[in-house]
């Protein structure tokens, strides 16, 4: 199958040849078709699956064949509402609008989110558009000031919805929803069907098609993924370490568990000459588009992350995903490596597991299907095994491991 016997419109399948799209992947291949038969549809599939296109393709029908028929609704405000979670994904999906929409000059999209300027977004909300981007706290500013309505609304879609619950946007989701048209097709994607996904699609969608892509069926194929048994914090560094002199390592992002972490661990990085940047919640707007267009650019090797502030990044080289702390979920680790191996490239995903994540390993294999390799680096074995049999891979001439200098944070190379 290719993506012309799903779409019919020449112009988006240009704008998809341009961009060397030719085959459609699973849940575009299923749900693009149950959409345009105008199904409210509810399906789970994990990042980098090519959900963004499953949903955008036959909205920018749907919004082609009305333009095509002559039928011209007079409202303002959007005929496509997506909502996502966070101001990264919100940027990434307007993105990716445009470039579907590229031969389709009648199709405008508009992209609200919190942090950004209100002056640039009401004069964005001004002018003629037909796809909204947003997050759900700043459209619900903007509907009460009055400056968006979606009378016309003919296409309502929550993408990652379990992170959107997760973030306590439940409330005003179901009221953005209220003020939509009752005629309204609704769209639901998410990670996992967790009861609060399954309650809020019962609420919003009627007699929905569920579709669901397996995780196995999602990271399996060019996605390595080994995990490190470590003993303490020292034993993290010596092995972060290790791997940041991997020739193959073009770009990583290191997952941390807290906002302040991320800082330290790049004041260290940055002490020990490596091209490094954090980014997390408590960096501004600018701050934060800055230092994704710098990564992107080539100009950072590594990200030092938290899980909200990297959602959403889609960036081709990054080759490696370090998860310096573990998630607190399954989902969420998939969402992490997920960061890899993007537009069909290969990745690597490296997890330094602690003693008392070894629950969470079990919970990550059984929810993706596959048995995670448990590796040692000869040299830098843990003291206490994991209670498998582990592989051992050649031990490169690491520079030195981080010492932790302080509880303040500050680290010196031994």
């Amino acid at each position: 199958m290719d993506f012309k016997e799903l779409i019919s419109h020449s112009k988006i399948l240009q704008s998809l040849v341009e961009q060397g799209l030719t085959i459609p992947t699973p849940i575009q291949a299923q749900a693009i078709p149950k959409i345009l038969q105008g199904a409210d549809v509810r399906a789970s599939a994990q990042t980098g699956t090519g959900k963004t296109a499953a949903y955008l393709l036959p909205a920018l029908s749907r919004i082609a064949d009305a333009d095509a028929s002559g039928n011209k609704n007079k409202l303002k405000g959007p005929k496509v509402l997506i909502l996502v979670p966070t101001r990264e994904l919100a940027m990434q999906v307007a993105k990716e609008a445009s470039k579907f929409s590229k031969h389709l000059p009648q199709v405008s999209t508009v992209c609200i989110y919190g942090g950004a300027p209100y002056p640039t977004q009401n004069r964005d909300l001004s002018r003629p558009y037909e796809i909204l981007v947003a997050t759900p706290g700043r459209l619900m500013d903007h509907m009460e000031r009055g400056r968006i309505s979606l009378a016309r609304l003919e296409m309502l879609i929550l993408d990652e919805a379990d992170r959107m619950l997760d973030m306590g946007f439940v409330g005003p989701v179901e009221e953005i929803a209220a003020a939509t048209p009752a005629s309204r097709q609704t769209l639901l994607f998410s990670a996992t069907f967790n009861k609060n996904v399954i309650r809020l699609s019962e609420k919003l969608l009627k007699n929905p098609i569920e579709i669901c892509i397996k995780a196995d069926n999602v990271q399996a194929d060019n996605i390595e993924q080994r995990m490190h048994h470590v003993d303490d914090l020292q034993h993290k560094y010596k092995l972060l370490d290790h791997f940041l002199l991997d020739e193959g390592l073009v770009q990583t992002i290191v997952f941390t568990a807290t906002k302040r972490q991320a800082d330290q661990l790049t004041d260290c990085l940055l002490d020990k000459g490596h091209e490094a940047a954090a980014l997390h919640g408590d960096m501004n707007q600018r701050q934060r588009e800055r230092t994704i267009e710098k990564l992107r650019r080539g100009g950072y090797r590594i990200l030092v992350a938290t899980d909200v502030a990297a959602r959403g990044i889609d960036i081709k080289s990054i080759s490696h995903v370090i998860n310096f702390d573990m998630p607190n979920n399954a989902e969420d680790y998939v969402h992490r490596i997920g960061r890899t191996g993007r537009a069909g490239k290969s990745g690597v995903a490296l997890s330094l597991v602690s003693p008392k994540d070894r629950h969470l390993i079990r919970e990550i294999e059984q929810f993706i299907g596959l048995k995670v390799n448990s590796v040692v680096i000869p040299g830098m074995e843990p003291k206490a095994r994991g209670g498998r049999e582990q592989d051992s891979f050649p031990r490169r001439s690491p520079s030195g491991p981080f010492r932790r200098k302080s509880s303040a944070g500050n680290f010196r190379r031994r």
